[in-house]
Formats: structure tokens, C-alpha cells, sequence
């Protein structure tokens, strides 16, 4: 994963200081391609470790137009909890009394996740981000547009508009209510020589928490949808926007620079399943991963 880690090393070299919605500050660039091609390996970060059965698990919980955290926390996948928390302590007008990240306002997230997993009319109310990745990608005001890419794919691969937009304008305040306007935005797939392609465009994205599981994702995406329409896979090419380290991730940032990369693990995938929509996690395995260990670092909500 030398393509991570030289992004990494070009924001702490090349960066700007900028002020960001959340106050915690970020150094930043505009404009940067990463490209992996996936035969060579599954592209999963190994200078720390990266929890892959949550990547999973958000990537079926995007392919059910999911929108709602409740199935992320039954199993175990915590990484969207902050936000709605946070619209919930401020709905209840309880923002002050827990800080963010202080131990009270981390009490209060357990006990928020709790009865998201455990009270389904709590869950429907108050685990819900709104119409963000999973509604866009299977009802974009009205289209699915998931089963559309696929159909091209397979009947018109030459086409050049093979294309699924999480970026709705109107959509977009109720986004923000609960939850976050997309920041993978678009993605589009490219046939040529029997293999599938994939690129990203990201307009805003936190390298050291967010990026190793945006680029796992839709790596894994990719072979997905290769197998399914019988084709082989090609390259995930990555580009971003705004990419970004916060401030309170530079001692990270920098610890992962001093780590060696380890060699890439494989995917395997459950050949015999051959519709997009019927994956679950114990369909897909991931052989040889043996990263350095987790290092830990805030959310910035």
C-alpha cells in the first residue's frame, strides 16, 4: 500500500492549513489520483490494522439502500454511530452536558447504541442518517440505480456512462441533519479486455480514519460486480477533492509512515454467487491479512 502512504507523506509535505466544520482543523490538499490494480492484491492498508468485516458490512448495508445505523450496530460496526448521536443529544437539547469525546459524552454514545440495537421504534427515529449512500444508490427519486449499472454493464459494456451518484442536490439538507452529505460521491465503472475497472470521485476525505475503508470498499465493489457480469478485475483508481489529515491525527499519520507495508491479502469470493444482492459476509473471505497493529484516533464530528 505504498500508493497510502505516499498521499499520507504529500499532505504532511505539501498541506494547507484550513478551518473545517467540526473545528478540529485539517491539513489539506486539492486534487490527488491514486490507482491499485487488483490482481496484484486486495488493497486493505497493513500499517494498521483495518476492520474489514465492518468494511463488509457497510458495503451490503449500501447495496440494501440502508439508510438506518440500527443494522450497522447489530453487528458490531460502530463507525456511523457519532453523528446521529450527536442530532440526538442536540434534539434533546443535551449538547452541553456532554462534551464531545469526554467520558460522560462516550457513556451517553454506549447507552445510545444499546437502544438503537434493542428498541426498534427508537431506532427508526433516532438511527436514522437520512436518504444518504444506500437510498441514492437504489432510489435515486425513483431510480436503482445499482441495478441499472449492472444492466448496462452486461448488455452495453463499451458504454461510457456506466455511473451511480450518491450527490443529490435537493436530498442534501436532510442529509446533513443526521448524518453527512456524501463524500464519495460518484463512482464509474470502465470495461476493456474483459476486465472491470472502477473510479472514484471523493470531494472530501479523512485519510487516516475514513480512506483505508473508502478504498477497501470500493476495491471489494469492484469484484463484486466483476463477478457477477463474468468479467475479470482491473484497477481501482481513487480520486479525491479535498483530501484531508486532521490535526489530531498527525502523531498517527506519522506513526504509520515510520511502519513497513506488509505484502497484500487476497480475496475470495463465493463463485457460485451470481447476483449482486445475494452477497453476505460469509461469502467473501480475506486470506493473508497480517497488518501492524490498530492505532486509535478520534472521529471528527
Amino acid at each position: 500500500m505504498k500508493q497510502y502512504l505516499q498521499l499520507v507523506q504529500h499532505i504532511l509535505d505539501e498541506g494547507v492549513k484550513k478551518e473545517d466544520r467540526t473545528g478540529t482543523g485539517t491539513i489539506s490538499v486539492f486534487g490527488y489520483q491514486m490507482r491499485f490494480v487488483l490482481s496484484e492484491g486486495f488493497p486493505l492498508v497493513t500499517t494498521k490494522k483495518v476492520n474489514f468485516n465492518a468494511v463488509v458490512h457497510e458495503l451490503l448495508w449500501f447495496l440494501r439502500g440502508d439508510t438506518n445505523i440500527r443494522y450497522l450496530v447489530q453487528n458490531g460496526v460502530n463507525i456511523w454511530n457519532e453523528w446521529p448521536f450527536q442530532n440526538w443529544l442536540n434534539q434533546q437539547g443535551q449538547a452541553d452536558q456532554y462534551p464531545k469525546h469526554s467520558a460522560a459524552w462516550k457513556d451517553k454514545l454506549q447507552e445510545f447504541m444499546q437502544r438503537v440495537a434493542e428498541e426498534e421504534d427508537f431506532a427508526k427515529k433516532w438511527g436514522e442518517l437520512g436518504p444518504v449512500y444506500g437510498r441514492q444508490w437504489r432510489n435515486f427519486d425513483g431510480v436503482d440505480q445499482i441495478s441499472e449499472v449492472l444492466a448496462q454493464i452486461k448488455s452495453n459494456p463499451d458504454s461510457r456512462r456506466h455511473i451511480v451518484s450518491a450527490w443529490n442536490p435537493p436530498d442534501i439538507p436532510e442529509m446533513a441533519k443526521a448524518g453527512l452529505p456524501p463524500c464519495h460521491t460518484l463512482f464509474q465503472f470502465y470495461v476493456a479486455d474483459g476486465k472491470l475497472s472502477c473510479q472514484l470521485y471523493q470531494r472530501s476525505a479523512d485519510v487516516f480514519l475514513g480512506v483505508p475503508f473508502n478504498i477497501a470498499s470500493y476495491a471489494l465493489l469492484t469484484l463484486m460486480v466483476a463477478q457477477v457480469c463474468e468479467l475479470q478485475p482491473g484497477e481501482f483508481v481513487h480520486t479525491f477533492g479535498d483530501v484531508h489529515l486532521y490535526l489530531n491525527h498527525l502523531d498517527q499519520a506519522n506513526l504509520q509512515l515510520s511502519r513497513t507495508p506488509k505484502a497484500l491479502p487476497k480475496i475470495v469470493l463465493d463463485t457460485s454467487v451470481k447476483n449482486l444482492f445475494d452477497f453476505t459476509l460469509d461469502d467473501i473471505q480475506l486470506l493473508g491479512y497480517e497488518p501492524h497493529p490498530r492505532i486509535s484516533a478520534q472521529v471528527a464530528v
